[in-house]
């Protein structure tokens, strides 16, 4: 019974940004675990994504890797004949698309009004549109079939603004807003088997924050302390630690969670002083 609670043996999981920082390690773990993986990922990460792939079918997984935009309709369009014609239906979407741009945000040394509109109108459309485009073409397979698990990924700035990344902050906020409604309007409208939740993770030290956390004498920057100093863990998270929450929410274990988002933080959201 547990066993198979907890099992997404066969289901066909879909995740964007399948090449960025954790979405690599979220497909290995999940091939792992007798998942079908679809890696979406911009043409440019083609190779990683293919070599990711073989590894995967190696191991005698089943994955593949489509080319996409996840600002392009159109193009998921195409994505979602390829996955169907494959595997004949969609159980999963994990929509981990994102980023942030250095324009979009407001460093020390400057104010909100050298701030580039422009910037963070990017940072919104990937991060807000690069959700909710994919899940309006991917989740249409899920409503005919009244059955799903749709995860999004939201962010400590989803929560309380955090200084410096403006853009980012606006974007994920919304994504959060997003994903409870969207949970409600998909069951209200097909039915109590579609489900939509996020994720939030706390910080990880990654290549891509690397320099703004860390000296190049490899002692913590500021910011890295006062980040430290808010986390009762009192250190960074390890991307391996996002996997556990990722899969009970893929799985039926969650059948009944809708609307919420999973904090995976260390303590930082909840703690004040």
């Amino acid at each position: 019974m547990e066993n198979s609670l907890f099992s997404i043996q066969g289901k066909v999981i879909l995740v964007t940004g399948a090449c960025g920082v954790l979405g690599e390690s979220i497909v290995r773990y999940f091939a792992a675990r007798g998942a079908r993986v679809v890696l979406l990922a911009r043409a440019h990460s083609a190779a990683q994504a293919e070599a990711v792939v073989a590894d995967i079918k190696a191991d005698g997984g089943e994955a593949m890797f489509l080319a996409t935009d996840v600002m392009d309709k159109a193009v998921l369009e195409d994505n979602c004949r390829a996955i169907l014609a494959a595997y004949g239906t969609i159980d999963v979407l994990l929509n981990a698309a994102g980023g942030n741009l250095p324009a979009a945000t407001v460093p020390p040394d400057k104010t909100i009004f050298d701030l580039d509109v422009d910037a963070v109108r990017k940072v919104v459309d990937l991060n807000l549109f690069g959700t909710i485009i994919p899940t309006l073409v991917f989740a249409r397979v899920m409503a005919e079939r009244k059955k799903g698990s749709i995860i999004n990924f939201c962010s400590e700035s989803s929560f309380r603004p955090l200084t410096r990344v403006a853009g980012y902050g606006a974007a994920k906020s919304a994504v959060a807003s997003w994903t409870k409604y969207l949970a409600g309007e998909l069951a209200l409208k097909f039915g109590d088997g579609l489900r939509v939740n996020g994720i939030a993770p706390g910080f990880i030290l990654s290549k891509q924050n690397h320099s703004l956390l860390v000296n190049e004498d490899g002692s913590l920057t500021p910011r890295s302390e006062t980040i430290l100093a808010h986390t009762p863990f009192g250190r960074f998270l390890r991307s391996e630690e996002l996997l556990g929450t990722l899969h009970y929410l893929a799985s039926d274990a969650s059948a009944a969670v809708t609307g919420t988002i999973a904090v995976v933080d260390g303590g930082f959201e909840s703690f004040s002083i």
